[in-house]
């Protein structure tokens, strides 16, 4: 008996033409499960013993050098006692630096350390490679395209969640 049991892969996907919103959630949902599956490989790639929650932390101080934990936490919608707790972990592993926020001794800026930049960018440039050689078959304007519209799906999602705690 198939019913709700079958397996995703014995079922017919949603048709983007008669369901786009329910095709939609099934390919998110599909990146989503096979982005953290390749999370810890991904994560080693930076250090050994690093978590694969910790990846986007690093790119996001990467990309924004002086963040606040607050401001992580805000960004990827967690509480201040998980972002403190993994950024933590990150200085212990010589990662990332804190210091004292000069306009607001409370927090503190949150920065790569040069060892963190480098493995960070290693980790980083494999991603970017990978992702090339996947998509190799394609033309660089849809590759263009997909991340224009990743971005775009990104930005509505996150304004939405914060309209609708």
């Amino acid at each position: 008996m198939m019913g709700r049991m079958a397996s995703e892969s014995q079922q017919t996907p949603p048709d983007p033409a008669t369901d786009p919103f329910g095709a939609l959630e099934r390919e998110i949902r599909l990146i989503v499960r096979r982005a953290q599956s390749t999370g810890t490989q991904t994560a080693r790639r930076v250090h050994p013993e690093l978590d694969a929650s910790a990846y986007p932390l690093l790119a996001h101080i990467h990309m924004n050098p002086g963040t606040r934990g607050s401001d992580l936490a805000a960004h990827f919608g967690v509480g201040r006692a998980t972002v403190s707790r993994q950024l933590s972990r990150l200085e212990a592993l010589g990662l990332i630096h804190r210091e004292v926020d000069p306009d607001d001794t409370r927090g503190q800026r949150i920065t790569l350390t040069a060892d963190g930049e480098q493995r960070f960018a290693r980790a980083r440039d494999s991603r970017v490679e990978a992702m090339r050689q996947s998509l190799a078959g394609w033309d660089a304007d849809d590759v263009a395209q997909l991340a224009t519209l990743l971005r775009r799906y990104s930005e509505d999602w996150v304004r939405w969640r914060d309209q609708n705690p």
